[in-house]
């Protein structure tokens, strides 16, 4: 099953990172991977269906459309401060297990001021052999790269 992960320490508060995670208006400031999300609730809630306007290193773009499965905004569990947003992958090639994924984002804060980051997809059904894998690798390592100067930058504006 082709998957594709990346991990990294953000020198930023989690609340901060979940702010960043969760403005999707501003995604084009930011972000080189995923460049914009269209999505009709604001706030984003649990079940949210959103377009997803993806850029890849090699040019090629595409739209997704993903639905919120999981939406837990930072808090404290047996002493650990986590939040998580994951969407999966819905429509026609979802529907008949032709590509099936979810993306969770999970971010934990580590020690004062600091959040690991990390998001993951696993693709499965008939077709995800043919999903371009190491371009999506790419682009998760982009956004979390990105992520990571975005909140550290208004972290410092705060500071």
């Amino acid at each position: 099953m082709p998957s594709a992960q990346a991990d990294i320490l953000i020198h930023a508060p989690i609340d901060l990172v979940w702010q960043v995670m969760t403005d999707i208006d501003n995604y084009r400031q930011w972000n080189p991977f995923v460049e914009h999300i269209e999505c009709a609730d604001t706030p984003l809630r649990l079940g949210s269906d959103l377009t997803l306007h993806i850029h890849f290193s090699n040019g090629w773009q595409r739209q997704e459309i993903e639905r919120i499965t999981r939406l837990e905004p930072p808090a404290e569990h047996a002493g650990i401060k986590r939040a998580a947003l994951q969407y999966m992958f819905t429509g026609f090639l979802h529907e008949w297990n032709l590509v099936r994924g979810q993306r969770p984002q999970l971010i934990e804060q580590r020690g004062v001021g600091q959040t690991h980051y990390h998001t993951e997809e696993t693709l499965t059904g008939w077709l995800s052999w043919a999903t371009p894998i190491k371009q999506v690798q790419d682009g998760f390592e982009r956004h979390a790269a990105a992520l990571k100067a975005r909140c550290e930058a208004l972290a410092g504006q705060t500071a």
